[in-house]
Formats: structure tokens, sequence, C-alpha cells
């Protein structure tokens, strides 16, 4: 078992008894799907993945009601890190923070990383339709820089109506996190916050892809330097989650700077035919030499998660 799974979902018990109180039975189009630590366990072993990154999806903790959404917070990232109690040879956990609510997003994250041991933290593209890199996040981001941490952005649903018969997964959530990433990189916080590391889920959504058309709009909107926009832009992590394909595969390597490729599975809301069908072609994928194919399997990832292990 060679992988380091950094986009590998968890669905704690009492979080999704919340949710269906709520009336919540699906995330981003998709069903809410069964899951265990002994399920995860069963789906790493037989696809190769020594240690899966757990973090919530979306919707979060924050359904309107602060107090609930601290309590949940806490509740999620006390779990989390129970699994890896018990099995820190198999788990690791970013912890969720309740945004839109910056004071508590920033608490809960500094308990989670100094008290919890959590890897890192889990931020959603928008919490209700604000955009990471918001200057209201400044003192979140500021707590984050202090302490070099690994920050996963998540999507989420689009503060907009989903287009009726395409599941705001299959297209949405890309644009959520490409949205975000330049959001991030027009507030310029990888330059002010250079202790950060910044993974993208889902490749990055349309990022790499679209990066120098991006750059471009933002050179209209800021007047900096077209080219030192281009190497924020590029300054992310991004994983492979649903992505290795023929078609991306390519466009995000040769976008990603060296060393900042990792996988990711995003299980269990990809189904366990996803992982191996998208796991298979990042294996296949004849353009990869032996080198950057164990970088990206698990090598880039101990660089950020350096107390994990790939097996």
């Amino acid at each position: 078992m060679t992988r380091i799974d950094v986009h590998q979902h968890l669905l704690p018990p009492r979080y999704t008894a919340w949710l269906e109180r709520k009336g919540i039975g699906e995330a981003g189009g998709r069903a809410l799907p069964a899951w265990s630590p002994e399920r995860a366990i069963a789906l790493m072993d037989e696809h190769g993945i020594g240690t899966g990154v757990l973090s919530l999806s979306t919707p979060g903790t924050h359904l309107g009601d602060g107090a609930e959404a601290r309590e949940m917070a806490r509740s999620v990232n006390e779990y989390a890190a129970e699994c890896v109690k018990d099995r820190p040879d198999r788990f690791g956990f970013l912890a969720t923070a309740p945004l839109p609510d910056v004071d508590a997003a920033t608490g809960e994250v500094v308990h989670a990383l100094d008290e919890l041991g959590a890897d890192g933290v889990t931020l959603l593209g928008n919490s209700d339709g604000t955009y990471l890199g918001d200057p209201s996040q400044e003192p979140l981001f500021a707590e984050l820089d202090r302490r070099s941490a690994v920050v996963f952005v998540h999507p989420s649903v689009l503060p907009a109506p989903p287009v009726p018969g395409i599941p705001p997964f299959a297209v949405d959530f890309l644009l959520d996190t490409t949205r975000a990433a330049t959001n991030l990189v027009l507030h310029d916080i990888p330059r002010r916050y250079p202790n950060l590391r910044i993974v993208l889920a889902h490749g990055g959504g349309f990022l790499p892809y679209a990066a120098h058309r991006i750059a471009a709009a933002l050179f209209a909107e800021t007047g900096r330097d077209p080219a030192e926009l281009l190497d924020d832009l590029a300054s992310f992590y991004f994983d492979t989650a649903l992505t290795a394909s023929p078609a991306s595969l390519p466009s995000l390597l040769a976008f990603a700077r060296p060393g900042q490729v990792v996988y990711g599975s995003d299980w269990p809301f990809a189904p366990d035919l996803a992982v191996a069908y998208f796991g298979a072609m990042l294996t296949e994928y004849a353009d990869l030499d032996e080198a950057t194919r164990t970088a990206v399997d698990s090598g880039n990832a101990l660089r950020l998660f350096p107390r994990l292990t790939a097996g």
C-alpha cells in the first residue's frame, strides 16, 4: 500500500443524524453515503492506500445557527481525533471550521491544531456566499499562517440555483474551487501568508486549464504583474480526486509546480467504482515517470504531513 489519500471524507454518526433531522440527505447532489472507519480501511486496503486524511465535506457545520455550528464542529473534530488515536497508522484528519463565523472558526481550528493534533484544516470554498480570501477572514488566515498550517480547500454549493439535471458536484463544485482560489490570489493571501500550504480539491477545478485567462482578468482588476499572478495561482497544491484522466491530468501536471500534486480519492462521496476508475488511470498514465508517480502517490503528501505513512 503506497498511496496517501489527502482527500477522504468522514461522516460521523452524530453529524449524519443531525443533518437528517434538518432534512438534509445529500451533499452536492449526492445522497449521503454509508461510512465508518472500518469501511474506510477496507476501501484503502482494496486500493493500495496506506493512510487516509479525513475531512468533512459540504455542507459543513454552519447551517444558520451559530451555537449549533460551534458545537457540531467541536463534535466532528473530536470524533476525527479519536479515529486517528485508534488507528494512527491509517488515518490523519483535517479540522473543520464553522465559517462564516470567523471568530468561532479561528477558535475551533486553533483548538483542533493545538489540542487535538489535527494535521491541518479544511475550509469550504464559500460559506453562505462569502468566498475564501474575503478580508473578514484575516484573523483566521493569520492564525493558520502562524502555525504553518495545511489548508485543504473543498468546494461547496454555489450561492446560486443549480441547473436542473446537472448535479452540483459535477460542474458547480469545480467552479466553486476555482472561484475560491482566484479570490485568494485577488486578496494576495499566498504572498501575505507564505507559511500556509493550501491544497485545492479536484485538481483545482478549472484553475490549471484557465490559469492564463484568470491571470489576465486579475491583471485588469489589480494592475499586478501577470507573471506574478500566474506564480501565485501555481502556488497551490492540487489533489487528483476525480481528476486523473487523460484529458485533465496533462494540464494539471503542466501547470502545477513540481512536487505539488498529491493523490486524492474523494471517497465515500466518490463511490468505490470511481476510486478504482481514476486510480487506475493515474497508475497507467504513460507520461508519468516512476519518480513522479511515487511523488504523487505519497512523497509529496509526506512533505505536507510528515507524521503520516504510506504503508
